[in-house]
């Protein structure tokens, strides 16, 4: 795994063996920030990363620029990881939060520009994200929620779903709040 652009590109990161988290691939990875770099300008933004796992998504906006992330992992080896590799990269703009992430959504009083959520596929409440994410107002008007999750999923009729894209068996869902 590594950083696929920006000022950091090509810098690897190392999970330990056994880490438990299902990172984005690269290849998906790079699909989505084709397609936001189109829709944001990072160094303008604020972002907020939701089930971090290893950082990945939070690594590679910071490396294009963005300068206030918030990455809500609720593992505390994960979480550890996360600010490790941040310190380590000197990413100063990541601001990592050990926390359950629905419990975060209710006590968050800040609003983003993006919202990024990679859930463990298995989770049982995968289909209500979207839901959670904008009943928290988590976004600011125009903001952007994107959502990874298996192909079983389907959040078409959700009333801010915009588009859905695929990368082998990894698929983001797009939500705008209008």
């Amino acid at each position: 795994m590594r950083i696929i652009g920006g000022d950091l590109k090509g810098k690897p990161i190392l999970p330990p063996v056994n880490y438990a988290a299902r990172p984005t691939t690269d290849f998906a990875k790079e699909g989505l920030f084709n397609t936001l770099v189109n829709e944001f300008d990072f160094s303008a933004i604020s972002m907020l990363d939701l089930f971090s796992g290893t950082g990945s998504i939070s690594y590679e906006a910071a490396s294009r620029g963005c300068n206030d992330i918030v990455s809500v992992e609720m593992n505390p080896a994960n979480a550890q990881f996360i600010k490790r590799t941040a310190t380590f990269l000197g990413l100063k703009s990541i601001q990592v939060v050990h926390h359950n992430v629905f419990d975060f959504l209710g006590i968050c009083s800040k609003q983003f520009d993006l919202v990024f959520a990679d859930p463990p596929y298995a989770i049982n409440q995968l289909d209500s994200i979207p839901e959670k994410v904008f009943a928290a107002d988590a976004l600011k008007q125009g903001g952007m929620f994107v959502l990874e999750h298996p192909g079983a999923f389907s959040f078409i009729n959700n009333p801010y779903f915009v588009k859905e894209r695929k990368y082998g068996n990894v698929h983001f869902s797009y939500f705008k709040k209008l």
